[in-house]
């Protein structure tokens, strides 16, 4: 480094994750082996979203500025030999989206700090690297409660010929998790045909949606569970626990180009059939307290009030719709030769850290809106770590990282949204 023989920047009690609203300070410390004569010594906080429609690309084709602010500590003079300590402290605006680092975008925060010398010499620099978490509360997500419910009915076809029809029901036991909950999958399969049906298979995708001209959709299959088959004539049940790994939240509130949607595919390849059942993954658990005190709030006598600023409302996750969309008929289950052929496989691969539910409708698919599905390239740069789930506050709990996924080739067709499944 020449005349610097060191140059760092150090957080306050080596600290690395902040939440919106927090003030970040820290030391920037600077050995000198010469005198260097300087202009000034000055430090930047700064945070943004880039987006590129290359794997693992920093040249943005589209970019998100949240703040960029810069302060001098030290003015025009020498920096004598020895070491310097200069101090800094940077607010964080409450609008500032969680970090987030993917193959084709990421909302990036860092500080950076650069010794300005005169023309003709080499000036210093030295940045480092934050994380941002703005922790989501599954328990104030609209329509949150009750389980997930969908249907679908199929026919099987042979030759051209029409051999019976399937009908297919699969629900969870709630809407959302957080990372190291199980989720209780149920599934009843009623084949009234003269075949037996393939095994079925439920699977945990995750879709990241990055706002481009021709937006990306990102998908990974992150968890699967295989089931057995289905006689002929024969109703049976399955039952299954997917276990959540630690993952981005379904929600980053202030971003507008990156959008992160979870939910569980249900399918047999024969016939082809599958449903999907929508999710959030969160922070905070659901708690039925919290539940109880939002009814009593609800069910209290109304009282005059001014009248309430429009409030901004959180979007259903956007699935791909099943084919048919109707209710099954009834029939008991039996469960006749339905076992299970492997537990959880959590696919290796590679992706970061932080969540995606975003508030904007203006970024839907719509019909005609052009989009791009990609195969996913495990990303060289070092991920984002992900605070893990406990009784501790969410600035106090230990860091994990978190896990790799595969790249995978289906769905084959870019999803619709949440809203245009539902109308079809």
């Amino acid at each position: 480094m020449g005349k610097i023989e060191a140059f760092e920047i150090t957080f306050d009690r080596n600290k690395e994750v902040y939440t919106p609203g927090e003030s970040i300070t820290g030391t920037v410390t600077v050995k000198v082996g010469q005198k260097i004569h300087c202009k000034a010594v000055k430090v930047n906080c700064n945070g943004f979203c880039g987006i590129t429609n290359k794997v693992n690309d920093t040249a943005w084709t589209v970019q998100e500025q949240y703040f960029n602010n810069t302060i001098s500590v030290a003015d025009k003079g020498t920096l004598k030999q020895g070491n310097h300590l200069f101090a800094f402290k940077f607010h964080i605006p409450c609008s500032a989206p969680t970090s987030f680092q993917g193959s084709y975008g990421r909302i990036d925060y860092r500080v950076k700090a650069f010794i300005d010398t005169p023309r003709f010499t080499k000036d210093y620099s030295k940045e480092k690297p934050f994380y941002l978490l703005d922790p989501l509360n599954l328990n104030k997500i609209p329509d949150i409660w009750g389980t997930c419910t969908s249907s679908v009915i199929q026919e099987f076809q042979y030759m051209l010929l029409k051999t019976g029809t399937l009908i297919l029901k699969a629900q969870t036991d709630m809407k959302g998790y957080t990372p190291g909950q199980i989720i209780q999958l149920s599934a009843t399969i009623y084949n009234k045909s003269e075949k037996s049906t393939s095994h079925i298979n439920a699977s945990l995708v995750q879709r990241v949606t990055f706002e481009t001209k021709r937006p990306i959709h990102d998908m990974r299959v992150l968890a699967e569970v295989e089931g057995g088959k289905v006689k002929a004539g024969k109703e049976t049940e399955w039952k299954e626990q997917i276990i959540v790994p630690p993952l981005p939240q379904s929600s980053l509130v202030g971003c507008d180009l990156i959008k992160i949607d979870y939910y569980v595919k249900v399918s047999l390849k024969s016939p082809n059939v599958m449903l999907t059942l929508p999710i959030h993954i969160g922070n905070i658990a659901l708690d039925q307290n919290f539940r109880l005190a939002s009814a009593t709030t609800l069910v209290s006598p109304p009282r005059p009030a001014p009248r309430a600023a429009p409030r901004t409302r959180l979007n259903s996750p956007s699935v791909p719709p099943a084919e048919h969309h109707q209710r099954a008929e009834g029939g008991t289950p039996r469960n006749d030769g339905l076992l299970n052929r492997h537990s959880q496989l959590v696919s290796p691969g590679g992706f970061s850290y932080t969540h995606g539910f975003s508030l904007s409708n203006s970024h839907q698919n719509k019909p005609g809106t052009n989009f791009e599905i990609v195969s996913v390239v495990a990303p060289t740069e070092t991920p984002t770590p992900y605070p893990s789930m406990d009784t501790a506050s969410p600035m106090t709990r230990p860091l994990l990282m978190p896990p790799d996924y595969q790249s995978s080739e289906y769905p084959q067709e870019a999803p619709p949204s949440y809203d245009e499944s539902t109308n079809t």
